[in-house]
């Protein structure tokens, strides 16, 4: 037979196929060679009842994420809160690096703007990643044509509503939801486990809230491809191996300065690339005292 994982819990992973959901285990044989089952994940698998079965083999995957894992996804809801906590834009694109990183496809979705009594900066947001070619979204209504027929997972900073929103698209899911820490300022963690729910003629994922974020970006070339409009104007530049910071007839220079590229975005490259070349630096001073 052959199904979906679509919760892991406890070493059992459970399979829907042809509308049941079989309990099953994965064989010895996948922790002997270090493969480990997913929910996302499209397997073969034995069942002689739905509370008793065998996961025979995993079928290729065409993305994973880490944290939360789970593959094989199509699309990302990326929620970023107006206020409470404020607004990220660093970690915003360190959510859209990672997803450009993994060919998934992101939507940004902003939470509690009804906080907000300037909307000024909420309309900058909004023309600035819509330009680069993002999808922004601020209404739930908005949100539900987009999950039919696709595997999305919702992920964000710990406390923006990621709960709290699933409710809205499906109350029958009764998520657990938390208030913010006014001692700390910042949400607790309410989702313990990935779960892949049917909703709206498609699938959607819970996933644990997070505050930081780890990325699989090893160099200036792979930045560079996961900022989609410095990768447009990157052709024009005198170097291919441009870093966009020093070098001369620079194209994304030369368009930040006729403001086609935005600051932020910009100001947040430079601070990733940085971070990037001093992991390189510390690893080569580990590589040589070895």
């Amino acid at each position: 037979m052959q199904g979906k994982i679509i919760k892991s819990l406890a070493g059992f992973y459970y399979v829907e196929s042809k509308g049941q959901v079989y309990q099953t285990r994965a064989r010895g044989n996948f922790r002997k060679k270090g493969h480990r089952p997913y929910v996302g994940d499209e397997v073969d698998f034995s069942a002689e009842k739905q509370s008793e079965g065998y996961i025979l083999a995993i079928h290729e995957r065409k993305n994973s994420l880490t944290r939360p894992p789970i593959v094989n996804i199509d699309q990302a809801v990326v929620i970023m809160s107006a206020k409470e906590p404020d607004f990220n834009h660093n970690l915003l694109d360190r959510f859209l690096i990672l997803l450009e990183s993994k060919k998934i496809r992101p939507l940004i979705y902003i939470s509690k703007i009804d906080l907000l009594r300037d909307r000024t900066f909420l309309k900058t947001v909004k023309e600035q990643y819509q330009k680069i070619g993002y999808q922004v979204i601020c209404h739930v209504e908005e949100l539900l044509p987009l999950l039919k027929n696709k595997i999305t997972v919702f992920m964000g900073q710990t406390g923006v509503g990621k709960s709290t929103l699933l409710n809205k698209i499906a109350p029958d899911l009764e998520l657990e939801t938390a208030e913010i820490s006014d001692s700390l300022g910042r949400g607790r963690h309410t989702t313990r486990a990935v779960t892949l729910y049917n909703v709206h003629g498609g699938k959607i994922a819970d996933t644990p809230g997070f505050s930081s974020l780890d990325y699989e970006i090893t160099s200036s070339e792979e930045l560079n491809a996961a900022f989609p409009e410095i990768l447009q104007l990157s052709s024009e530049c005198k170097f291919r191996s441009c870093t966009h910071t020093h070098e001369p007839d620079c194209a994304v220079k030369a368009a930040l300065t006729h403001g086609d590229i935005w600051q932020e975005r910009y100001h947040n490259y430079l601070q990733i690339l940085s971070e990037i070349e001093n992991r390189r630096e510390t690893y080569k001073k580990t590589i040589k005292r070895k």
